[in-house]
């Protein structure tokens, strides 16, 4: 029981209000950066009171892109990087929780081999294996496509790893009632083990998601077509501007559009995705 002192809630509170406050502010420096035009950015005094600029500078990078930095209009780049997201999102979840089931509830030769072969992969991030994927990728003829930014990043031994440790904590008592009542693999499947993952699918797809709306280097050897670039290569191309200096004020408006699909994410699964992460026995 937490003694009622009102000394110690007021500290409390101060803590919390501060961190907020320091979370917060730069977004709200870059928020007030993209409401001014170039000419107050390079001023050298940063303004904390938005501008009458909003319009303008949202309009321009949304609609009609940032030509001077190789920049397509933002909605298309925030589109690429929502089909990449929820693709990864969806498609590793997918594999993992089939690979899982079958190496947990299938008697097979070699299926800890199978296992141990998948974890391994863990000490080989694509980062490791960049050469070797770029080449079966560009050997099958998928740069500058959906599925050459997806495919090869959608196998996830984490997930795997993660998914055979909740199914083998669920009673084994459990699928032999369902075998004595006539129940499939599939049926299994799809009627119990799939309701009992709601709450671990839920914590990894915010994971996965966050993870697949961030890749920078992949996206930026499998794509050289401006209509596949994703946000956050768009961002890295306005920063790296030749010969002239960063539009800041641009610059700051697509940091905070890239920002709203991970946070309406985490918002809107926010108690399963917290569920799934306290949650150790169903």
């Amino acid at each position: 029981m937490v003694e009622n002192r009102p000394w110690l809630t007021f500290i409390s509170h101060l803590v919390l209000i501060i961190g907020l406050a320091i979370v917060v502010f730069p977004v709200w420096v870059a928020f007030v950066a993209s409401t001014y035009d170039p000419k107050s950015m390079l001023s050298g005094v940063v303004p904390l009171t938005p501008g009458d600029q909003f319009f303008q500078n949202y309009y321009q990078i949304f609609v009609e892109g940032l030509s001077s930095a190789g920049a397509p209009p933002v909605g298309l780049m925030m589109v690429n990087s929502m089909v990449m997201a929820m693709a990864i999102a969806i498609g590793k979840i997918a594999i993992s929780i089939i690979s899982a089931f079958a190496i947990v509830y299938f008697k097979f030769p070699g299926r800890v081999l199978a296992f141990w072969t998948i974890f391994i992969t863990l000490m080989l991030p694509v980062e490791v294996r960049i050469l070797p994927t770029f080449e079966v990728t560009a050997g099958l003829g998928l740069l500058n496509s959906y599925s050459g930014l997806t495919l090869p990043l959608i196998a996830s031994a984490t997930a795997t790893f993660l998914f055979r440790q909740f199914f083998m904590t669920i009673p084994e008592e459990l699928s032999e009632a369902a075998r004595i009542d006539g129940a499939g693999p599939l049926k299994f499947f799809r009627d119990i083990l799939l309701p009992l993952s709601r709450t671990n699918m839920a914590g990894l797809f915010v994971i996965l998601f966050i993870y697949g709306w961030n890749q920078y280097l992949w996206p930026l050897i499998v794509t050289t077509d401006e209509s596949y670039y994703t946000i956050v290569m768009g961002i890295q191309r306005m920063v790296t501007v030749p010969d002239s200096e960063p539009l800041w004020h641009v610059i700051m408006a697509t940091v905070l559009l890239a920002m709203i699909p991970p946070v309406l994410v985490v918002v809107f699964m926010q108690r399963l995705f917290i569920k799934g992460l306290v949650e150790t026995e169903k």
